[in-house]
């Protein structure tokens, strides 16, 4: 693989070396007066470079970017997830001409399933226009790709368009920093060779505490991470 491919490579016990001038951008969990997770805010984008390398352990003094912490810290990043594809870990709720599918293991906690009665419940009244673009707008700013709607008719996935790149997430709701964002089908490589399933949604955790790496399970909550 290239320089100019992108694509993320695991490095065992090691960072995210991120190659092909992928963008980086940072991004906040925007709430409304119920502190309901509702919208997407920018707040800086990186300046573009071809080959980075992005903190896997959550120790770095150098955030985002890897400074050698886990060496010295004795990081274990032994990669845990099921490598099966997202459909064999999901489960499926369907409605009228819609049905959304849900692997749980994959939650980042983003929250912006929750509002107007939560998308499980939303699926079922999907023939509704204005309940159908409530519902896939949600599923849409799922960062996990937990949640996917399909089109029952077609029997495809109804996907929002990313172009290839990368958002650090912030939450400042809950206080804390949230995983690394990856969109629109970046392959992401394990630490043995391993290609992961490519998807158009994937959260990749930065605080080292997931149970399920690569991929986020929500820990950075619990354990407070905070990279500022």
């Amino acid at each position: 693989m290239t320089e100019t491919e992108q694509s993320i490579t695991i490095v065992k016990n090691g960072p995210y070396i991120v190659r092909g001038s992928v963008p980086l951008s940072v991004q906040s969990i925007g709430v409304n007066n119920e502190g309901e997770a509702v919208k997407w805010i920018e707040d800086k984008q990186y300046p573009r470079q071809a080959v980075y390398s992005l903190c896997r352990c959550g120790r770095s003094q150098k955030h985002p970017f890897c400074d050698g912490s886990h060496a010295k810290s004795g990081f274990n990043g032994t990669e845990t997830a099921e490598r099966l594809p997202i459909l064999e870990l999901s489960k499926r709720y369907d409605g009228p001409d819609m049905y959304l599918t849900d692997a749980k293991c994959f939650c980042a906690l983003a929250r912006f399933c929750d509002p107007h009665g939560g998308v499980w419940n939303q699926v079922k009244m999907s023939d509704d226009p204005e309940i159908r673009a409530v519902f896939l707008q949600e599923v849409w700013d799922c960062p996990a790709g937990r949640l996917v709607a399909w089109d029952k008719q077609t029997g495809q996935p109804v996907e929002p368009h990313f172009e290839p790149s990368i958002v650090l997430i912030e939450d400042p709701k809950m206080k804390c920093s949230g995983p690394i964002w990856v969109r629109g089908g970046i392959p992401v490589i394990g630490a043995d060779g391993f290609p992961y399933e490519i998807r158009n949604r994937v959260t990749l955790c930065r605080c080292g505490a997931s149970s399920n790496k690569p991929f986020c399970d929500a820990k950075h909550l619990p354990i407070r991470f905070k990279t500022t």
